[in-house]
Order: structure tokens, then C-alpha cells, then sequence
């Protein structure tokens, strides 16, 4: 996204922030990643503490090396804590195994990535069936079903059976973000997912995760970019390995004023 992108007029700017639920979907206490490097100790994260509510948009932030990533990774379940606790939607993380983990990664995480992930040569609908491959409850029918309205719910039923090949790259994210939903996970975690696009289909992938915060979704949208910040409910900025900072959005702006404020695309 451009970092000179159109402000809309002071009426057009904000955006409905919901109340926050009680439920904590999310939990780190005093989570710590120490790597050993050769002789030396990494310490890459150095004891962070918060909450991520029901129905929360949260950007984290963070400059290479802040700790963003190895956050990311505890988040996801891809790792775990040196030291301290996180709790996945009241479940603790820490002493699971890898197996355990992917179990409860595969129903709890919806995840959306900056390179989209997609399989090749796979339809659109497969490519969102993948998650509900590994849960029993699903027949090869409900897959199915579930994943149309999952891309329906994104603006894509006329895509169901084109191929990665055949879409561009707002399209493949927005079937990354149906696979992210289809399983109705407790978060979606966005890894730089508009990292890959212009900045006028980073806007409409903006304009989507708002209509998800709005009913209901729980997100966390990790980042670089200081700009998504003001489309979120709360940013979460990290330096060093610590919070440095963690605060509430009053004034959201709204992804689609800002999108319909843009200039139209034009080919080179």
C-alpha cells in the first residue's frame, strides 16, 4: 500500500468499532523465545503479556527484528514458548505436542499469508476445502457445500472452479481468506496479507476483513505497514521483544471510503 494514500473528508472517516466481547480468545502471559545462536542467546521475545478479545481487529507491528515473526509463530502454533503461557481460545499451548498442536491449529486458526499458499493447478473450491479434509465431521458433500459458501462469502461464486493460474492476485487472496474461514475458526491470523497487491486491491482486501470485524471475527493482521493500524480496532506495536505499545482505535477509518476515493486502475 502507498504511503501517500488519499485521506477521506473528517464526516467519511470513521468507521462503527464494535463493543468489545468478554470473551478472551486470545491470552499470552509472560511469553518468552530464547535462541541459541552458536555461543549466544537470542533473546527474541522478552516477556509479553496481553489479550485478544471476541471480535477484536488487531494490527501488530513491528520493524526486522522487533520479535514479530517469532510472535507470529507462537500465535499460529507454530512454535512455542521458552518461558510463560499462551492460551488459544482458553486452551494452554506450551506443553502440547506438535501433533496436538496442528490439531488445534487446523480448528482454532484461520490463516491468510502474503503469498497467498494456494495449491496449483487445484480449482478454487478445493483449495478451500483443504482444511475440512482433516475433520471427520465433514463428508465429502458438506466439504464441499461449506467451501461455495465460504467463497460466496468473499465475492467469489462465479470463481468456484478456476485455478490458481487463472485468477490474479486479489482473487487468489480472497480464496486464501475463504480457506482461512471455512472451518469458522476462533481468529484469522493475516500474515502481511496484502504485502503482495497494489495498493488499490490491498483496499478491497481491507474493505473485506472490515466486513468480517463487523460480524464478528476475531482478526489479527500482522504487519509492517503503519497505515493498516488506522483500519483496525487496536494496534499492538512491538520493538526489542517487548510492547512497546498497546492501544485502542476510537476513530476506525473506513476501508471502503478510502478504496472509493482512489483513482481508477489504469494499465501501464
Amino acid at each position: 500500500m502507498s504511503s501517500n494514500t488519499p485521506q477521506q473528508p473528517a464526516a467519511q472517516q470513521q468507521s462503527t468499532a464494535r463493543v468489545k466481547s468478554d470473551k478472551v480468545v486470545i491470552e499470552l502471559k509472560d511469553v518468552r523465545r530464547n535462541f541459541i545462536v552458536g555461543e549466544e542467546t537470542v533473546h527474541a521475545l522478552r516477556g509479553i503479556n496481553f489479550k485478544i478479545f471476541e471480535g477484536e481487529f488487531v494490527t501488530i507491528m513491528g520493524t526486522s527484528g522487533s520479535g514479530k515473526s517469532t510472535l507470529l509463530n507462537q500465535l499460529g502454533c507454530l512454535d512455542t514458548p521458552t518461558s510463560g503461557e499462551y492460551y488459544l481460545d482458553g486452551t494452554p499451548v506450551r506443553k502440547m505436542s506438535k501433533s496436538q498442536r496442528a490439531k488445534l491449529r487446523n480448528r482454532k486458526i484461520g490463516f491468510v499469508f502474503q503469498s497467498y499458499n494456494l495449491l496449483p493447478k487445484t480449482t478454487a473450491v478445493e483449495n478451500v476445502e483443504l482444511p475440512l479434509m482433516y475433520n471427520s465431521k465433514f463428508t465429502a458433500a458438506k466439504r464441499r457445500e461449506a467451501a461455495i459458501e465460504a467463497l460466496k462469502a468473499v465475492g467469489l461464486g462465479d470463481r468456484l472452479e478456476h485455478k490458481s493460474n487463472q485468477m490474479s492476485g486479489g482473487q487468489m487472496q480472497r480464496v486464501a481468506i475463504a480457506r482461512a474461514l471455512v472451518n469458522n475458526p476462533a481468529v484469522i491470523l493475516a500474515d502481511e496479507a496484502t504485502g503482495n497487491l497494489d495498493t488499490h486491491t490491498s483496499f478491497e482486501m481491507l474493505v473485506l476483513f472490515q466486513r468480517l470485524y463487523e460480524k464478528g471475527h476475531t482478526i489479527i493482521f500482522v504487519t509492517h505497514n503503519p497505515e493498516i493500524a488506522q483500519y483496525s480496532s487496536r494496534n499492538i506495536m512491538l520493538r526489542d521483544g517487548k510492547i512497546r505499545e498497546d492501544t485502542p482505535n476510537p476513530n476506525i477509518l473506513s476501508a471502503a471510503d478510502a478504496l472509493a476515493a482512489l483513482p481508477a486502475p489504469q494499465d501501464d
